[in-house]
């Protein structure tokens, strides 16, 4: 029922480095990738965690005493973390600011990984290389204190454009897809943040704007929108897909190159139609994969099910995970794996 279906790999699995990812991915779904990820290993393994890691010892920022903590929220109402929130330093200039990530020497380091496998056979001949780099809104609306939002946002987004320029520099731009991931955009729109700008959608699409086009038309572009992934919860439950086709919409018409795919997560329980009908308003362009996040682990009834609920509403060119695995067991690689040979094979 699922032929040529694409299996796409959200990001982070949790393997001790870049060549067990390879090797695991490849062996299992090889002939269904058309892009495979370095498994976001090492600092990334936690997300935005090692950005909040950096932030905390930048000498020109520090804790905003005028602003309590963030309550980071399961939507079951469970309180996941606190998150201090951080302000620029009394004199420092927010345009002059630089960051260091290390996004880009990463994907560098991987890519030889990637090539030395790909010549030999390991990694088909054709998958692209992904690279996923979370979109500075992520940070700037865990981390940074309202008052400041609009300064940081502005100059995160620019080194982030940066990280892909020196990969851009790097690599070869034709075997290389970035994958912008997509969640405190999501959160904003659903108003998980009480204290949310009153200009939020439109920092919403000038971030998602930017970065989109600072990508080289060479390299393929896609986006993975989210509704988090702590202890495999969600923090918003969606009520069903309008608001990640609404995001869908703001991003078609801001980004000035050609987006070759999105990635929205599903629910496990959603089986049911009301869910997946407005995929029906999505309007993709034919070049453009969709690609459901629908795989859950142990259900191979379920992921059936919910890939035949949304085929009557939109085509579907591919399936993955809601997220990434990085924070799961490693024992659960090759199931999930398996899950995902299962229902496109």
């Amino acid at each position: 029922m699922a032929e040529n279906l694409l299996v796409h790999v959200v990001g982070s699995v949790p393997l001790a480095g870049a060549e067990d990812v390879f090797r695991a991915v490849a062996g299992s779904v090889g002939p269904y990738l058309k892009r495979l990820p370095d498994g976001e290993t090492g600092p990334r393994k936690l997300w935005i965690g090692m950005i909040s890691d950096m932030l905390d010892k930048h000498p020109a920022l520090e804790i905003d005493p005028e602003v309590p903590p963030f309550a980071m929220k399961l939507w079951t109402g469970e309180v996941h973390r606190t998150l201090k929130r951080l302000r620029f330093r009394a004199g420092v200039t927010p345009k002059e600011v630089s960051f260091t990530t290390g996004y880009g020497a990463m994907a560098i380091d991987s890519f030889a990984i990637f090539d030395r496998l790909q010549r030999a056979g390991t990694i088909p001949a054709g998958v692209k290389f992904q690279v996923a780099i979370p979109s500075p809104f992520a940070p700037t609306y865990n981390y940074i204190s309202k008052k400041w939002r609009g300064a940081f946002l502005d100059v995160f987004t620019t080194h982030l454009c940066n990280e892909v320029a020196q990969i851009a520099k790097a690599l070869p731009n034709g075997r290389i897809a970035i994958q912008w991931d997509v969640l405190q955009e999501i959160l904003a729109w659903e108003n998980y943040f009480t204290d949310r700008d009153d200009d939020y959608m439109s920092q919403i699409r000038t971030t998602l704007g930017r970065i989109g086009n600072a990508v080289p038309t060479e390299m393929e572009l896609g986006y993975h929108l989210c509704y988090g992934s702590p202890k495999d919860e969600h923090l918003v439950q969606p009520k069903d897909t309008a608001t990640m086709v609404g995001l869908i919409g703001e991003i078609l018409k801001e980004v000035k190159r050609p987006i070759q795919f999105f990635h929205l997560p599903v629910p496990k329980q959603r089986t049911d139609a009301d869910f997946y009908k407005p995929l029906a308003t999505l309007g993709l362009p034919s070049t453009c994969e969709l690609h459901l996040g629908l795989v859950h682990l142990n259900d191979d009834d379920g992921n059936r099910a919910r890939l035949a609920a949304a085929r009557p509403f939109v085509k579907v060119d591919g399936v993955g995970t809601e997220c990434g695995w990085g924070r799961g067991d490693p024992e659960r690689v090759r199931a999930l794996l398996e899950a995902h040979r299962k229902l496109v094979a």
